[in-house]
């Protein structure tokens, strides 16, 4: 073994200020990567929040135009009827009118129409009422026509009755010899006759009534029928 030599031991150590030259270039280059990192996240942060303020900005600008559209609407429409002469005023106004007053004529017409309707049923009821009321007085009077002679004060009291039913669309019906229609005659009996060749009236026993074609009473009647 060797002996130990202090001053070679102390002449082999590096120089002091040899290792501190190494040791800050590395310190210089961790500082360096640190700022580094720090600036491109403070360039994130930079775009981000300048990114928010422009969607906002560009949501607020849709609804400013949406709004301006609106208005420009309301503007254009306005300035429409401004521009207007005062005699096409005047014809826009008189076509309002003109078509308003054809509204209320044309429902006006409709309501006097339901009206007549109206009106002219009442009216036929109460005829109908009266007949049926005298209608017995009126079989008697033709009873009293067939079967005996009537006098002439009585005659003219029986034709001013028929007249007056005559005036108010009443008409009577049922005569001997005409065909049978079951649609207004009221058949009491069928009689066989070997000269008939289709169904007849034989016998009218009371004379029907019918307002228009609206049958009041179905003539009673005796019916001459062929025989098989």
């Amino acid at each position: 073994m060797s002996d130990f030599n202090k001053d070679e031991y102390l002449n082999d150590l590096p120089d002091m200020d040899d290792l501190s030259g190494q040791a800050a270039p590395a310190a210089a280059s961790a500082a360096d990567g640190a700022s580094a990192d720090s600036a491109a996240a403070a360039a994130g942060a930079t775009q981000e929040g300048a990114a928010q303020p422009a969607a906002a900005q560009s949501q607020e600008n849709g609804d400013s135009a949406a709004a301006d559209g609106a208005d420009k609407a309301d503007a254009a429409d306005g300035k429409a009827d401004d521009t207007l002469t005062p005699l096409g005023q005047a014809k826009k106004e008189a076509a309002e009118y003109l078509e308003a007053l054809q509204r209320e004529r044309a429902e006006f017409i409709n309501f006097r129409n339901r009206a007549q309707k109206e009106q002219e049923r009442f009216r036929q009821h109460g005829i109908i009422d009266v007949l049926t009321a005298l209608l017995p007085a009126l079989d008697d009077i033709d009873r009293i026509r067939e079967h005996s002679e009537m006098d002439d004060s009585f005659k003219a009291v029986a034709n001013k009755i028929d007249k007056a039913f005559k005036k108010f669309g009443v008409e009577k019906f049922g005569e001997k010899g005409e065909d049978f229609d079951p649609t207004k005659h009221d058949a009491i009996l069928h009689k066989p006759d070997p000269n008939a060749e289709k169904e007849t009236v034989d016998t009218v026993v009371e004379a029907g009534y019918r307002i228009g074609d609206r049958v009041i009473r179905a003539a009673r009647v005796v019916v001459a029928s062929p025989q098989n």
